[in-house]
């Protein structure tokens, strides 16, 4: 949402301004103020106010403050970039800090108690059985067919472009083609939402983006409950939506289970997509299965491809750096100039993509700078004292911040903000990493990312393919790229880049 569609609402904003007053008379009444807080950055209502630039916002008070409160209604909402206080919260006494009631209550319409909105028994379960399966050699096989093919199907679309000297907008594909990625992996079902023709999937596909883009909505709608009750504004678009959603996913899982109970009268099958090795073993409650399987492409749907989108426009600013990745995958695959995209692909092993060292760090550079979550949030359980000294509430929001994080000098040196992907190798160019703490991207301790390796992979093949055919640049060279602020870290407006053919290496000075 836009700014001004957030001050259409005086009400709303009316209503801040009196909760923040009255919050500031409670504080300074409450007995608690004789604890060390952390400094007050500002209110929920500078938030609302820097909608539209809200991360560098939250930067400049990272900055400032490594650790700071924003006053909210009824709590503090405490915000660090201190990476001793995120090993506390993500792992030290990760117990004390979980989605709690909060986030729950806002995101179980869509995701239903999936792994990101549980805690507590619930959550081990799901995350026991997902760490084990996602861990599995067939699976990671079968991903890695998924995405030489989506990539391939890609690079069709590119190639048209190119052939007709046409600008495209790239990002919009990146999501079309990580959804029916992740769509095939999870449900082993074609999606084919780049092409369109299959009218339920495009329907889904549709309904998915609007209700994830309304459910981040509540966090600052305040009227949410309200209008839920009433199913009026977004909130019927949403019940619209999600009842899209429910259906489509749900006749999958009834086809997948029949099936399955027809085949090999019940033993498992072979087959590399979660939601049949699910049923292989007899997880069959479908409200179940719906509710992992929505957690799941809400995971590899758009934080993949946004990542993707910063990347090649990262690259179409640093066109050096473009070309040394594009021979970095000719000399891991082993093929020529003029080879064709079924010889590049079927190069692209496991073995070669490990060897694609360059590729891998400029691809963590541009997740440090452009993290697909920009901001990740825990609920407080219980009273507590940080390791910097300070106090925090039970109920208090404690919200770690991997975008600022990765542009703060005191972490990173003072080319923080600079793309700069060899300060991930070492003095023989082997990629190194850092401490999940420092580099929070992927989450970090017992609810570090399931889909890391599998994340890195599809973008990894996704960029050989695309790179190692074509050569990209940015349909105008002074246009402004900014982020829109969502749940997950898009660029405003669309990436509009040019490609042509990659027929030999490109000097460049």
């Amino acid at each position: 949402m836009e700014l001004k569609d957030l001050i259409s609402y005086p009400i709303s904003l009316a209503a801040i301004i009196l909760a923040i007053f009255v919050i500031k008379i409670i504080a300074r009444r409450s007995p608690e103020k004789k604890k060390r807080r952390h400094p007050i950055g500002g209110t929920v209502l500078h938030q609302l106010v820097n909608f539209h630039r809200l991360h560098h916002y939250m930067t400049d008070l990272a900055a400032k403050y490594r650790t700071y409160r924003l006053l909210s209604f009824c709590r503090s909402e405490v915000y660090t970039s201190d990476p001793v206080n995120v090993e506390y919260i993500l792992k030290t006494n990760s117990a004390n800090y979980g989605k709690g009631w909060y986030h729950y209550d806002i995101l179980t319409d869509l995701l239903g108690d999936g792994i990101f909105t549980v805690d507590g028994e619930k959550w081990r379960l799901q995350r026991k059985l997902s760490s084990y399966e996602f861990s599995t050699k067939i699976v990671r096989d079968f991903s890695s067919v998924v995405f030489k093919t989506t990539a391939v199907k890609l690079v069709g679309i590119v190639s048209e472009a190119a052939n007709s000297k046409q600008a495209i907008e790239i990002q919009d594909l990146f999501m079309k083609s990580t959804l029916d990625s992740v769509f095939k992996v999870v449900l082993g079902v074609e999606l084919d939402s780049m092409y369109g023709l299959y009218k339920e999937g495009t329907q889904f596909s549709k309904a998915f983006d609007e209700a994830s883009a309304i459910i981040l909505y509540r966090y600052v709608d305040v009227f949410w409950k309200i209008k839920r009750f009433m199913n009026i504004g977004s909130e019927a678009t949403l019940r619209r939506s999600i009842k899209v959603i429910d259906e489509f996913v749900y006749k999958i899982i009834k086809s997948k289970t029949d099936e399955f109970n027809k085949s090999q009268d019940g033993v498992p099958m072979k087959r590399g997509d979660i939601l049949s090795r699910f049923l292989g073993l007899n997880y069959t409650d479908p409200k179940y299965l719906k509710d992992i399987i929505l957690s799941f492409i809400i995971a590899g749907k758009d934080t993949t491809a946004s990542t993707l989108s910063w990347f090649i426009y990262m690259l179409c600013k640093h066109q050096d750096i473009q070309e040394r990745i594009a021979k970095e995958v000719r000399g891991s695959t082993k093929i020529k100039d003029n080879s064709s995209i079924d010889k590049l692909v079927a190069s692209i092993t496991h073995e070669a993509l490990e060897n694609m060292q360059y590729l891998n760090a400029a691809s963590t550079e541009t997740i440090r700078l452009y993290p697909a979550v920009p901001v990740d949030g825990k609920y407080c359980f219980s009273d507590d004292t940080l390791p910097d000294g300070f106090f925090v509430r039970k109920g208090d929001m404690v919200t770690y911040q991997p975008y600022a994080m990765g542009r703060m000098k005191f972490l990173w040196g003072s080319d923080a903000e600079d793309f700069r992907p060899e300060r991930w190798l070492d003095e023989n160019g082997v990629f190194q990493a850092e401490s999940p703490f420092k580099f929070t991207a992927f989450h970090a301790g017992p609810r570090i990312c399931l889909g890391k390796e599998f994340a890195y992979r599809q973008m990894k093949i996704f960029s050989a393919i695309l790179l190692g055919s074509y050569i990209f640049r940015l349909s105008d060279e002074n246009a402004t790229v900014n982020y829109r602020t969502m749940l997950t870290l898009q660029i405003d407006g669309g990436l509009h880049i040019r490609a042509s053919p990659r027929t030999e290496p490109c000097n460049f000075k």
